[in-house]
This record gives C-alpha cells, sequence and structure tokens, in this order.
C-alpha cells in the first residue's frame, strides 16, 4: 500500500497542476474532504478540455465519466491500465487527467490482419496520442494477445478498467483468459472496474449471444472465477428506458443506430443501454 504522505503530496501536486485559483489561495488543512474535491476539479477542467470532441462530448449524459471514475476510485498518482479503448473516447479522459501525476496505459489487442475494427483502432489510437502530444505524450500503448493476453508486469497496476468489452470477450471465447489477466496484472488490493451493456434479469448468455447484453451473474462469475471480490454495484450508468429487444441488439441504440433512419427518433428517445456498473477488488494477502 502507498505511503499516505505520499499520496497526499501527489494530490496536492495535482491541485496545482489543474487550479491556478487554488494555487493562488491563502493554504488550508489538506483533509480527505479536500484532496477528493481537488481530484473533483482536475477531471472538471478534464472533461471541458479542447481536445475532446464534441462528440465525445456529447456522450457524457450517457457514459457519466466523472461519476464513473469516481466510484471506481480512480485518481491521480496511479497507473491505470484501459483494456481495448476502441476509438479512445475514455482516453481522452483518462490519459490527460493522469498525464503530470500517474500512467496511463491503454492495452489493444494485436490485428490478427491489417484491415478491419481492431486494426482500424490500432491505427487511430496511435493517430490520436500522436497528433496532440501535449496530452497524450506520457500515455502508453501496449499490444497483447487475445488468447494468451498480457497487459504488463504482475502486481504492476493500481486500477484496471474495460467499458463495453466483456459481451465481445464471452463472444470470441476469451472471457476467462481476459479476467485472469486482469487479476495478475494488479496489485494486492487493486481494483478492476467493469461497464457493460446489461441483460434483463433471469436472462442467459445464450439467449443474449450477439445482442451485446450480457447477464450480471455471468460478469461476476468470471471475475470471481478468476480471484477478484465483488466490492460494490452502481446504477450511474443504469437506463430504464432501455427494453433490451431491439432488432440489432444494443447497436440499434445511439450512438450506432444499427437501423439508420428506421424508427431513429424513438431509438434516439431511448438513450444509450442501461448499463451494469460493478467494482472488484484483487484481495490483499
Amino acid at each position: 500500500m502507498r505511503n499516505l504522505a505520499t499520496g497526499v503530496f501527489v494530490l496536492a501536486a495535482a491541485i496545482a497542476a489543474h487550479s491556478t485559483a487554488l494555487a493562488d489561495a491563502p493554504k488550508a488543512p489538506v483533509t480527505p474532504a479536500s484532496l477528493a474535491q481537488a481530484s473533483a476539479g482536475a477531471i472538471d477542467a478534464v472533461l471541458a478540455g479542447s481536445w475532446r470532441s464534441a462528440a465525445n462530448k456529447a456522450r457524457d449524459p450517457y457514459r457519466h465519466p466523472k461519476e464513473t471514475l469516481a466510484f471506481f476510485g480512480v485518481a491521480p498518482g496511479q497507473t491505470v491500465i484501459e483494456l481495448t479503448p476502441g476509438g479512445g473516447w475514455y482516453a481522452e479522459v483518462l490519459a490527460p487527467y493522469l498525464k503530470d501525476h500517474g500512467h496511463y496505459i491503454a492495452a489493444i489487442v494485436t490485428p490478427k490482419k491489417p484491415t478491419g475494427e481492431a486494426a482500424g483502432d490500432k491505427t487511430g489510437l496511435y493517430k490520436k496520442f500522436a497528433d496532440d502530444a501535449a496530452q497524450y505524450s506520457k500515455a502508453q500503448i501496449v499490444e497483447f494477445d487475445a488468447k494468451a493476453p498480457v497487459f504488463g508486469p504482475a502486481n504492476s497496476a493500481d486500477v484496471v478498467l474495460t467499458f463495453r468489452n466483456v459481451h465481445n470477450w464471452t463472444d470470441a471465447g476469451t472471457a476467462e483468459a481476459m479476467f485472469k489477466a486482469m487479476y495478475a496484472v494488479l496489485r494486492d488490493g487493486g481494483t478492476l472496474g467493469v461497464v457493460d451493456h446489461r441483460a434483463k434479469v433471469g436472462s442467459t448468455l445464450a439467449q443474449d449471444k450477439d445482442s451485446g447484453y450480457l447477464p450480471v451473474d455471468v460478469v461476476v462469475k468470471l471475475a470471481t472465477d478468476a480471484g477478484f471480490k465483488l466490492q460494490a454495484q452502481s446504477e450511474i450508468n443504469a437506463n430504464p428506458k432501455d427494453t433490451k429487444d431491439h432488432p440489432k441488439g444494443v447497436w440499434t441504440l445511439p450512438p450506432t443506430f444499427a437501423l439508420k433512419d428506421v424508427d431513429h427518433a424513438k431509438y434516439a428517445a431511448i438513450g444509450e443501454s442501461d448499463r451494469m456498473t460493478l467494482k472488484f477488488v484483487k484481495p490483499k494477502k
């Protein structure tokens, strides 16, 4: 566990880096509440950042990044690994947030071929980081084999995050290996944060295959079988309007709109999918 004094120093430095007003104000005693407030101010500054696209900012009301990261305990000074970040929606938030105090690592699967989604995501992420070195200069990208994943040295990460990926792993048959690798890379006491499309209560993995939705109990079992303990669940990313019975699964809804103009207004009114938000911990030995 990190020394408390070190943690105070890191977060105090984050205050100075992200808030001129706080730097100029009279010094006040450092308390857990003041540190939490400073961290919240830092994430607010990042969410308002000019490097974030308008389209990505428009999704904040559905993805609740500030509340989600706070629930997972993400804070300056940590080493945070995000698995398969896709187009980099959360990378736009996490990399700048941890740039000066902490370490952001994007773990991406090595593409099997030079074209396709995996190859496109890889190219796009490298380009994003290269085009705006001011925000991503200290971010790191690591590649892994989906069938034998390794995300970094054992016990090297404070937090591992994955957003809307587990359903892909269950469909591909790689989920068990991924959860074991997440467990291996986390330090004792480290956090695994999972967000994914939530299936109807009582549904099975077979019933939801290829829909994008996933039963909560399936995710919990994958994690606990790997050694994790479920610490908490949150309704931060819940959407009660989502009936979960759409023609093209979750991709019927925004932002994909798989049916294009067909019933566009109907699905826009529903919004993005209903999602589980699960916080697991790697037990201390």
